[in-house]
């Protein structure tokens, strides 16, 4: 059909049907596919002289894997020919899928026990985030998180949540208790004066209302920092304890 090194001159429903992509799956499953066939299948159709496997390619060549696809903005996209909005939105979209399968292979409905419970559900979601994304989980009363709740997506820089909005979430939830989370882009997990300064008053306002702030996480590359190990939540609740 094609000379080693040409292009695709012909549009894929032309193609042998064991070289299209969709017939390909049905017929070998979805593990005998390239990455670009399988980015096809999901744009569905090509543009004139560029198929949609070509397509699948450059975004591939462009961005260099599928995990650096994840934290790609929509504007970046539209640097390719032939990907408009319903065609991004369909990658994207499934590439959210995927981030979900993984977190929800760690969603078993068990207590959380430390912080590794919780990282190991955050990190497939938010490792790979070009911004800052600030969210919530609010746990029952046998510790089981019953909600994640997104309170701030900021710049690339950071986020900026809001205590009373957490608090305010948490109230109306009837959460025994609450642990926050954050990314940062950068893939180090180093706190910053920033981030111990706002879980310290975190600490201490969750506290005043009767709600047990359990930790703060900070997801990087494949790491995490959990204040509760470190110790600072500890010493944070000492210092709300003394001011009441």
């Amino acid at each position: 059909m094609k000379k080693p090194g040409a292009g695709y001159p012909l549009a894929i429903r032309q193609w042998s049907e064991d070289e299209r992509p969709r017939e390909k799956l049905l017929k070998y499953g979805e593990q005998a596919l390239s990455n670009a066939e399988l980015i096809a299948i999901i744009i569905r159709t090509g543009t004139q002289g560029r198929s949609a496997v070509d397509i699948g390619r450059e975004v591939l060549h462009k961005f260099r894997s599928l995990r650096d696809i994840s934290g790609v903005d929509v504007s970046e996209f539209r640097e390719i020919a032939g990907l408009k909005n319903a065609k991004i939105a369909q990658i994207k979209a499934a590439i959210e899928l995927g981030k979900r399968v993984q977190s929800e292979e760690k969603r078993t409905g068990s207590p959380v026990r430390n912080s590794s419970d919780v990282a190991d559900r955050l990190i497939p979601l938010m490792r790979d985030l070009r911004k800052e994304r600030f969210v919530l989980l609010l746990l029952d009363r046998k510790n089981v998180i019953a909600d994640i709740v997104d309170i701030d997506q900021g710049t690339v820089d950071q986020a900026n949540p809001h205590i009373r909005e957490i608090l305010q979430h948490a109230i109306r939830k009837n959460s025994a208790s609450i642990i926050v989370a954050h990314n940062h882009p950068s893939g180090s997990i180093e706190p910053s004066d920033q981030d111990k300064a706002f879980t310290k008053n975190l600490v201490i306002a969750a506290r005043a209302t009767g709600i047990s702030c359990f930790d703060h996480i900070i997801i990087g590359d494949n790491r995490y920092f959990s204040f509760a190990d470190e110790g600072l939540i500890g010493i944070y609740a000492t210092v709300a304890k003394e001011t009441q």
